[in-house]
């Protein structure tokens, strides 16, 4: 792929059926068998299958219980997010080494610019290959690759390519890629609208680009222009980083829901582990941390606090999760999720080395269950720890060192 100047080079890569996978990686003995990952049948649902499961018509996000009745002998599995934050730390770790330019879009997809990395790594193409390659080689995963001028034709393109594929949209051949396949692969294109579009005759993308744009917006309103700059393979947005992001969190949904204070708490901490590491590997601080908590009847709620200076300690941001829980009816409503995020961002360097979060003052709400004090820590000494512990995890891995309070089944990721 040759890039002429003033175009971009995007790559969409996304981990292949990425919970089922880790699942058959720990476990040799399960590949090639439908391996389904998710909730438990009562009440679950699919949150990943494995290639062999999906020939059976079992897909993610479908009921667990549905899953079972088209794969009555597939080995349904619960998720376990701990293993899998692991390995996408380890696999987001092997983009980075490509290019700073990486937007994760979730815990298994990421957008890459590697505009300019001609004299390093090659062109785009080539990048992508040795990207494939070294997740293979370090991971034992496979993720298919898409590469383009822009997002939108570099994610359209990595799901052609599915499974372990590598799919590559040339500068000028955004059309001939675009035109003949099906409208539905549009982004925004849902049931809805793919029926509104089918009925109107428009059945490939090819069909909607010669479509009036006068008409489209008259019928769809802003969505209809979005939908004639797509189908024309226009997307201006740039890969956005975590320093540009305006939050970075983790949350978790339980296969059981958490009745236990006691439960939430080790929960909490794992975390407020997983969301400092990733602002001090970003090179970021916050001073915002929510907490989001939803409970077994999906009903959701968010408690926020802001700090005067902004951190990226993982102790810090637990104390601030553990005072939002208060505010929560955790404990006497079941709860299926917990997730946590730090707002407010701004490069480390800003940060003032005083950390006013250890003041004691956080606990006071008035009627509130009080922890127990415990001494302030010394920034300048607190993050030299952090440092520490950044430093075994690059060596060792993310499991290399883990908060000393979590259970040991939390500890070996399982």
């Amino acid at each position: 792929m040759t890039v002429r100047p003033g175009i971009r080079s995007i790559l969409h890569l996304d981990l292949d059926a990425f919970y089922a996978s880790v699942e058959v990686l720990d476990r040799p003995e399960l590949r090639g068998k439908p391996v389904i990952v998710g909730g438990d049948e009562r009440r679950g649902v699919v949150a990943a299958a494995s290639y062999e499961a999906r020939e059976f018509g079992v897909h993610s996000a479908m009921p667990t219980a549905t899953a079972k009745r088209l794969c009555p002998k597939g080995i349904f599995l619960p998720v376990r997010m701990s293993r899998y934050g692991e390995m996408s730390d380890a696999v987001f770790a092997v983009y980075r080494r490509f290019s700073p330019l990486v937007e994760p879009l979730s815990i298994d997809e990421a957008f890459l610019d590697v505009t300019g990395c001609e004299r390093l790594f090659g062109g785009a193409e080539e990048v992508a290959r040795k990207i494939k390659a070294a997740v293979r080689e370090e991971t034992g995963l496979t993720v298919s690759a898409g590469v383009a001028p822009n997002k939108f034709l570099a994610k359209i393109a990595s799901d052609l390519g599915k499974p372990d594929g590598l799919t590559v949209v040339p500068p000028g051949g955004e059309q001939d890629f675009l035109d003949l396949l099906p409208v539905g692969k549009l982004w925004g294109v849902g049931k809805v609208t793919e029926e509104a579009l089918l009925e109107r005759g428009i059945r490939t993308i090819g069909d909607l680009r010669r479509s009036p744009r006068e008409t489209l917006v008259r019928t769809f309103g802003a969505h209809g222009e979005h939908l004639h700059e797509l189908a024309r393979g226009i997307d201006d947005r740039p890969v956005e980083t975590e320093r540009e992001a305006k939050s970075v969190g983790h949350e978790d949904t339980f296969d059981h829901d958490l009745r236990d204070r006691g439960a939430m708490r080790r929960e909490l901490l794992t975390l407020s582990d997983r969301v400092s590491s990733r602002l001090r590997r970003g090179g970021i601080k916050g001073k915002t941390v929510t907490l989001k908590v939803k409970y077994a009847d999906f009903v959701q709620v968010t408690r926020a606090i802001t700090l005067s200076d902004p951190t990226d300690d993982g102790g810090t941001i637990y104390r601030c999760a553990l005072d939002l829980l208060i505010d929560t009816e955790a404990g006497a409503r079941p709860v299926r999720l917990l997730g946590i995020s730090v707002s407010k961002l701004g490069p480390a360097a800003g940060a003032r080395k005083k950390d006013r979060m250890e003041q004691l003052g956080l606990f006071g709400r008035p009627g509130a269950a009080k922890p127990e004090p415990s001494k302030p820590v010394d920034p300048e000494k607190r993050e030299k720890i952090n440092r520490a512990v950044d430093r075994i995890r690059e060596k060792f891995g993310p499991g290399g060192i883990v908060p000393g309070a979590l259970p040991q089944e939390k500890r070996r990721g399982e």
